[in-house]
This record gives structure tokens, sequence and C-alpha cells, in this order.
């Protein structure tokens, strides 16, 4: 019965969806409905309003739907959806600025005298709208008013000029910043968390361990990494725009003409070029440059986008006016003199050692300046047209129609989990042929059709909770959820342009001269669908073209994790056997250079410790050696293994599947009165036919099976155990290298304690009775607070608690006091003398040798990757690797 009622929730929204119900009501309702109605049956005829729903209760799935509207605006850790009223605002305002008009006629005088060349302008000009507005319909109408009769009037193809103007105005859909890929990024959040506890699940039941390794978790998304992932296919989709009508209009000659400009291109032409394209290129640097260097986060980077479109709106309102310049001259005036004080004196007020007030009150005042720089910006909006009061209220209505639709899909989610859709979705998925891939093609043409009759956001905020979690658990592909949102986010910018329903065919339809029909219109977009859907496979085929830029940013910036992290041992492992094979001899004759330099009048315990530095460094290569085997075992025997674990664990999933589905019976059954037998021997039957199913699937399992698996275990427990003991033996040989540094660079504060070990001397001397030898433990207690801070000083750490201890004795014995205060004392000036003698002549030695060794046998325990090896490691990650054999 769940099935049923989840089909009537499905047939409800598509019925409220299809009369024109708004999509804010029409998902909740849909939601709402079919739980009161399943409860209310369920109650009629189970006398159970729980009967008809897969767990739980319809309390308890109204109050889960009402939790996720609260997600949405109370959660103080989910922040996402901040910038999408600041980007909306970006986008009006420079609609209102009529940028796009001086962009268009600039973009087609320069590039126009070439066959397609206004064409190949309009493309080129949407780019540039689609960075900085990313609203579509507010490009695709400002390019249809301006663009399409100039291209009309120039000969142009009418279905040709329709379908350049509708592709290039939904550029703003994959080409950051994208209110769609906001959103796609903030429901991935929550279906990262979903698919890491279905993948910690399977591994637990498939495997028997309970804790599963960190490299395996779902890496999680953001706006920011979504923005970036999204940057490459989207120049990939105005490649391929540009080079179509380029060689179109190659081919076909007359479609879309050469346009002679009748003007010179001389000095005040091109000057004119510059003016006009430099404002929307620095709002592009300003926002997404802002992003890509770590200076800014998405919500700030929409802050600055909001402002910088503001100031630009507000000298293209005065554009021939004296005073056009005069907020950006006192901006710009004040942010020079903010960035030099900021990057040369201390302006951290909370810092009172070190904050330099006089510039601390001087970046105050330009600051001050800067303030009024905007406000004046906003001003002029505000006074001139109303401007600004007519984007803030479109703001409002926009970003209102976003959130509700977000918050109508959060009780549509769970409406649709309460039935069990989730898990019917999952097992339809997982019973496909051919894994991941055959999942995922399935998914995008679902997503694909759905965009003829659904707007981008009804199938961002519906389909994603529900398929994101299932793809990003699968392990065979083991995709990162920042390409999954590209992807959908890609084939999500297909609903613009498909018929009948495509938003942008009826914006452009709108604004279009009569000449144009909606059938030019639609004929028009087909090869630009078709370029679009080219771009997703480029883009699924070559998966670095997303995870690349997100992952290099993150590996270089402030917060970039240490080489130890989990995520990166797989990228840094292949990166240091490289450097081993091309550059192994060396290694070995450094270490064999510095263990012969290595002085023998060291104190016993530390050169142990340098010994065991060598043994193990030297040991490395051998260890290097064995693993590169094992692991060569390893890909040698998966190459025939891996279909035949895939096709086991497929149907041992199933069987885990219904031997719950057999638990749940049986609960059934135990809940039933003594009287209700024929509903009992219906639920004993279910359990039979679960039984037989189990015995079937098992049957299927070929014979080799537990042979070859236990040969598999074999395999790979070698490699896993031979990789624990090479990392365990390179972090020991360079914790123990470290740890020799540390010595010698303590010697200074060794030093420091001189007087004090000189007084305890002296007064141990010059004492000879209890209540004598008492002065001397405050100076052995302040000893032991300051040598504690000290690396290497476990021994005369020791000596002193003994000496501490021979005059708590009930016998005191002066002579041995005195004994051990000499060998101690003696202990002491040791250490000062080998570290002082290190520091001078060994310690250039050990900074030589550790430059040798830090990015191989050392670099796991470094602080940061460096730029190199952050560039290797966002190269490597960047493409999806099968872990499947490891659950």
């Amino acid at each position: 019965m769940e099935t049923f009622f989840l089909a009537i929730l499905v047939l409800i929204m598509i019925v409220a969806l299809a009369s024109g119900y708004p999509v804010a009501f029409a998902l909740p309702g849909s939601a709402i409905i079919a739980i009161g109605l399943a409860a209310f049956f369920g109650y009629l005829f189970e006398g159970d309003s729980s009967a008809f729903f897969a767990v739980d209760g319809p309390i308890e799935w109204l109050v889960a739907g009402i939790t996720n509207f609260r997600s949405n605006y109370w959660d103080v850790e989910t922040d996402t959806l901040i910038a999408i009223p600041l980007f909306i605002f970006m986008g009006i305002m420079l609609q209102k600025s009529k940028i796009a008009e001086d962009l268009l006629i600039t973009m087609g005088q320069l590039f126009g005298p070439i066959p397609g060349g206004l064409g190949i302008s309009v493309i080129f000009v949407g780019a540039l709208l689609a960075a900085t507005t990313g609203i579509v319909g507010a490009t695709v109408i400002a390019m249809g008013l301006i663009s399409l009769p100039t291209m009309l009037n120039n000969k142009y193809d009418r279905q040709l000029a329709s379908g350049i103007v509708c592709s290039s105005g939904t550029l703003g859909q994959i080409i950051p910043p994208s209110i769609v890929l906001i959103i796609i990024a903030d429901q991935l959040a929550s279906a990262s968390d979903v698919a890491n506890n279905l993948r910690q699940k399977d591994y637990q039941n498939l495997t028997g361990e309970f804790n599963m390794p960190g490299e395996f978790r779902v890496g999680s998304s953001s706006a920011g990494d979504m923005f970036l992932g999204a940057l490459l296919p989207g120049l990939v989709l105005v490649a391929l725009y540009m080079i179509y009508v380029f060689i179109f209009a190659r081919i076909k000659k007359g479609v879309a003409p050469p346009v002679p400009f009748k003007g010179k291109f001389d000095f005040k032409f091109w000057l004119r070029v510059v003016i006009i394209i430099i404002p929307p290129l620095a709002l592009i640097f300003a926002v997404l440059g802002s992003i890509l260097m770590g200076i800014a986060t998405v919500n700030q980077a929409g802050s600055i986008g909001a402002i910088g479109a503001t100031l630009m709106a507000g000298y293209r309102l005065f554009e021939g006016k004296k005073s056009a310049f005069y907020p950006l001259v006192l901006i710009i005036g004040s942010i020079i003199p903010i960035t030099y004080l900021a990057s040369t004196f201390e302006l951290n007020v909370k810092n009172l050692e070190d904050r330099d007030i006089g510039a601390i009150y001087l970046t105050a005042f330009f600051v001050v300046m800067l303030v009024i720089g905007i406000a004046w910006s906003f001003w002029r909006t505000y006074k001139t047209e109303n401007v600004l009061k007519e984007v803030v209220t479109e703001t409002c209505v926009t970003t209102s129609m976003v959130f509700i639709i977000l918050l109508g899909a959060a009780m549509l989610t769970s409406g649709f989990r309460a039935f069990g859709g989730e898990e019917l979705v999952r097992d339809f998925l997982q019973d496909l042929p051919g894994g991941f891939w055959t999942q995922f093609v399935v998914v995008m043409i679902v997503i694909f059709l759905l965009g003829f009759f659904l707007d981008f956001i009804e199938i961002a905020v519906v389909v994603v909770p529900i398929i994101a979690p299932i793809l990003l658990a699968e392990t065979g592909a083991n995709v990162t959820a920042v390409w999954l949102g590209v992807m959908i986010g890609v084939n999500l910018q297909t609903s613009f342009l498909t018929p009948p329903f495509g938003f942008a065919l009826f914006y452009l339809k709108g604004v279009a001269p009569k000449i144009v029909q909606t059938l030019d219109i639609w004929k028009g977009v087909v090869p630009f669908i078709v370029l679009q859907l080219i771009g997703l496979g480029i883009v699924g085929a070559y998966p670095s073209l997303v995870n690349y830029l997100p992952n290099r940013v993150y590996l270089t910036s402030n917060v970039a994790p240490p080489p130890m992290n989990p995520k990166l041992q797989y990228c840094l492992q292949e990166y240091k056997f490289a450097r081993f094979d091309t550059n192994g001899e060396n290694i070995k004759n450094a270490i064999l250079k510095f263990q012969s330099a290595a002085p023998s009048n060291l104190p016993d315990d530390k050169m142990e410790i340098l010994d065991d530095h060598f043994d193990a460094a030297l040991a490395t290569f051998a260890l290097v050696d064995k693993l590169k085997k094992a692991e060569g075992e390893y890909n040698d025997y998966a190459v025939d293994y891996r279909d035949l674990h895939f096709t086991v664990r497929k149907k041992q999933k199933k069987i885990l599947k219904l031997n719950k589905k057999i638990e749940k019976y049986k609960a059934e059954i135990r809940n039933l009165d003594d009287d209700e037998l024929d509903e009992k021997n219906k639920i004993e039957l279910k359990i039979e036919d679960a039984k037989l199913e189990i015995e079937e699937i098992n049957s299927l399992i070929p014979d080799t099976w537990k042979s070859r698996n236990s040969e598999f275990d074999k395999i790979n427990k070698a490699k896993n155990t031979t990789t624990k003991r090479y990392r365990r033996n390179v972090d020991d040989a360079y914790d123990l290298l470290d740890q020799f540094a540390l010595f010698i660079n303590d010697g200074d504060k060794l030093k420091e304690i001189s007087k004090d070990i000189k007084r305890l001397d002296y007064f141990i001397a010059m004492e000879s009775n209890t209540k004598a030898y008492e002065r001397s433990v405050p100076i052995m207690d302040e000893l032991f607070d300051k040598l504690s801070e000290i690396s290497g000083m476990d021994e005369f750490l020791n000596g002193i608690d003994d000496i501490l201890s021979l005059i708590d004795s009930d016998e005191i014995d002066p002579i041995e006091i005195r004994k051990k205060s000499k060998e101690v004392v003696e202990l002491f000036n040791k250490e000062v003398d080998w570290r002082s003698d290190a520091k001078e002549k060994l310690m250039p030695k050990i900074q030589e040798y550790n430059n040798a060794i830090k990015d191989t046998i050392g670099l796991r325990l470094q602080s940061k990757l460096t730029k190199d090896q952050a560039i290797y490691v966002s190269r490597c990650n960047s493409i999806h690797r099968d872990i499947s054999l490891n659950f």
C-alpha cells in the first residue's frame, strides 16, 4: 500500500502543476494530502494510522517536513542560501544599468565583419552577462530586444538568430555566479551526509568492519566549489556555441552573413571597446576572483557583486555628466590606501602589543570615505528613475519565490520518503545492469525529459535530494559531489530551451518581432540543445574539467589540509613513488652522507634516536619496492576478479534487503492478535516467498566466489598491511629527525636556565641538614616547570627527581645527594655543550639533509603541501577512482 499512496502523491503533484497551481503550494500540498489520506485509510481499514507508511507514522513525517522548513532558516551552519538574494540583486541592478545594450552594440561592431560574427558577439556578450547577472530571463529579454532585431535586419536566418539569443541567454545557468548552482550546492550538502551513511552501512554489512576508512568518505560541496567547478564547463559550452555558429555560417551561405563596420578600427574605437568591456570584466574578477583566490566566501563575493553592480549602475545612470565618476574616484581613492595600510601595518585592534594606532585611525578615515562613496552610488540609483526601489522590489519577489519553493520541496521530500519512495528509487537504480554509469545515464535522461515540463528550481529541489545520495554512495565510480552537481546543472540548462515549456522560449517570444514565429524559435534551439548534450558528454568524460579548480584552490588556500589527510594519500603516494623512481639514488646518498657527518660525541639517548632514524630511512627503499610489488599483485588479480566481486556484492545487497523484509514481517506477526489467523498466514506466505527468493539468489552466486574472494582478501590484506608498515616507517623516520632537530633548537632555552642550575648546585654544596636542603626544593620545582618545555631532557629531569627523593628520605645522606647533584650538573653541561656545538656545525647539514628527504620520506609530516605538490594532487584527485573492491 505504501507504493499506492506514493503514486497518489506523485499524481496529485502532477495534476496540481499541470493545472497551473503555484509550485510553492503544489509541492507541500500534495505531500500533506497524500500523508493525510494514508493516515485516514490506514486507521479506517487497519485501525492504525501508521499502517500504510514505510516507517513511523503521519505525525512523525509531518514533523520531519516542518523540521526541514526550520533548517533552511534557523540552522546557523546553513548559510549557503544567503548568497541567492545578493546575486539576484546584482543581476537586476546590472539589467537596469543597461550594460547589455552597450556590450552588444560594441561587440557587434568588433566581430560583425566575419561570417557569423554578429552571432558570435551575441554569444560572447551572453557569457559576460552570465558571469555578471546570472539571471536568464533578464539576459534573454535584453538580448532579444537589442540583438535579435539587429541580426534580422542584417539578414540572419530567423531560426539561427532565435537559437543564438535563447542559448546564450541561458548561459547564466551554468557560468557562475548562478542561482541554480547555489540551490544544487545546498541540496547536495545534505545529500552527501545521506550518501555517507549509506556507504558506511554497506561497508559494515559487506566487510564486517565497523569503522570505514576516511579516504572512502563522500566529500561534501559548497557553493564556492560549485562555482569553481562550473567555470570551465561553462566556457566549454561558450566555445561549442561559437564554433557551431562560425562553421554553420561558413558551410551554409546566407544564414549569418558578415556585417561590415562603417566606421574605422582606429584608436577611438579600441578605446571605446576597452571602456565598455572593463566594467563587467572588473566585476567578474571582483566576484569570481575573490572566490578563486580564497579572499572571500560565496556570500561575501555576493556582497561584493551587489555593491559593484550598484557602482556601475550609479555611473551608467549619470553617464555624460561631469560628476559621473565622482563616487568611483572616491571609492578607488579609498581602496588603494586601505590595501596598502592593511598589508604594511598591524591593524588588528585586539592585538595590544603590535597594533599601530596611527595606521588604524588613518585606515578608519579611508573606510569612512569608502562607505560614503558606496552610499553616494546607492543614493544615485534611488533618486534616478526610482531604480533602487524597483531593484529591491524585484529582488524580494524573486527571492521569495525561490525560498517558498525550497520550503515546499522540503515537505514533498519528507512525504516521498514516508512512503518508501527513496528506497524504491534506490532499488530500481541498483537493479539496473551496468552499475553506476547506467544509473547515471538514466537519471540524466529523466532530468532532461523533466526539463520539457518543469522549471529548473522544481527539478533541483525535487529530484536532486532523491537521486543524489544514491549516485554519490555508489563506490564503483566514486564521483565527487561537485562533479555530480555541475553535471546536473548543465543538464538543467536544457530545461530553459526544451519545448514546449522552456522559459527562454517564452521570454524571447514575448519580445521578438512578429516575423519570428514560435516554430522558428523551437527549431532554432534544437542544435543548441544538441550542443548542450555534447557539452554534457565532454564534462562527463573529462571530470578534471570540473574537479581540478576546486581541488587546486582548496589545496593552495590558507585552510588547506595537511598531507596526512586520508583523502590525499593515494595521490601523494603516487607523487612520492615517482620521486623515488627518478631521484632514489640521490635520496639514499643524502642519508648516507648525513649519517657519516653525524658527530660521535652525542649523548647515548640522542645517538640512539639518530641511529633509529637512519635505520628507518634506509629501510624505506626496500619497503617501497615491497609495496609496489603488493600493489602490482593486487592490480593484476583485480583485472579478472572485479566483475565477479561487483556481481556477487550486488546479489548480497539484495539478500540483505530481503532479510530486513523478513524481520519486518516477523515484527508484524508479533503485533497481531491471536484471532487474526488469516492475516498471519498471509504474512507467513510473504516470509516464505522472501526466503525462496534468497535461496534463488544464493544459487546464482558462482561456486568459485568463496575461494576467489578468500584469495583476494589475502592479497588485499597484504597490500594494506604493507601500506601501513611503509607509512609508519617513513613517519617514524622523519619524526625522529624532527625530534633531533628540536633538541638542537631548544639549546638556547637550555642556556637560559644555567643560572638556576648553578644556584641549585651551590645550595646543595652548602647545605648539610634537612631544613637547609628544603631551600633547594623550590629551585628544583621551578626547574621542572622550565625543563618540561624543553625537549630531550627526560634523563636530566629523572636526575633532579632522584635528588628530591634523597632529600625526602628518612635518613639523609649528604654525600650521596652531593654526588647526584654533580652528576646532574655534569649532564646539564654536556647537554648545553653538544647542543651549542650542533647548532653551529650540524644544523646547516640537517637543513640540507631535510631538503633532500622532506618531499618523500617526510612528506606526510609537513604542515602543508607546496604549490607544485598541491597542483599534482589536484590533478590526480580530479579523476574518479573505483573503490568498490574495498566494500
